[in-house]
This record gives structure tokens, sequence and C-alpha cells, in this order.
């Protein structure tokens, strides 16, 4: 077998392994849950540290910054899949409890 016979193949197979890039979408379905999940996550440990009573107004309002700024990230991921049902209550869910972390701090604010 000559070197030229054997080298040809490979250098076919690598071309074509090696091909043009493709575009590839980065986000998919599961990322995006995951991502959800995380957002979801989140927010129950900032429902959990919201809920003490032992906190600052600064802390409580810190936390419910925080708050708000997960759950709009939470309904940001929500948009991007509006043929789902199961993921608006999440958006809402999120949604009221930032309200409800808002009107805790104001409420310490105004004490």
């Amino acid at each position: 077998m000559s070197p030229l016979s054997f080298a040809l193949p490979l250098v076919v197979l690598t071309s074509l392994l090696a091909g043009c890039a493709r575009n590839v979408e980065t986000r998919v379905a599961g990322d995006d849950d995951a991502a959800i999940d995380g957002a979801a996550a989140r927010l129950e440990e900032l429902r959990v540290r919201t809920a003490r009573d032992d906190l600052t107004c600064d802390q409580r309002c810190a936390a419910a910054t925080q708050t708000c700024e997960v759950s709009e990230e939470l309904c940001a991921l929500v948009d991007r899949h509006a043929d789902r049902d199961d993921l608006p209550p999440r958006c809402a869910e999120g949604r009221e409890q930032c309200s409800t972390a808002r009107d805790g701090c104001t409420s310490c604010r105004n004490g």
C-alpha cells in the first residue's frame, strides 16, 4: 500500500470531521428549565430570609431588591416559552413575592 493511498482517506476524513462550523442555538429548553429552577430556588431562599424577624430595615430592603431582580429574571425566562402553560404561574408567584418583600421593606422603613 503506497503512502498516498493511506494518506488520502485520512485527509478526506479529517476534512469531513472538521467541516464548516455550524451556527447552533446556544439556549435550549433544558438550559432554560435549569435556569428557571435555579431562579425559583433563589426566590425560596430569599423568602425564607425575609421571613425572619431579626433583619434590619436595610437587610430587609436589600433582600426585597434581590427578590424583585430574581423575579424579573424568572419572568424573562418564562416569557421565552409562551407555549408552556406550566410556567406563567411561576412568574406570577415570583412577582407576588417581590410585592410582598417590597411591602415588608416599606413597612419597616415607615415603622
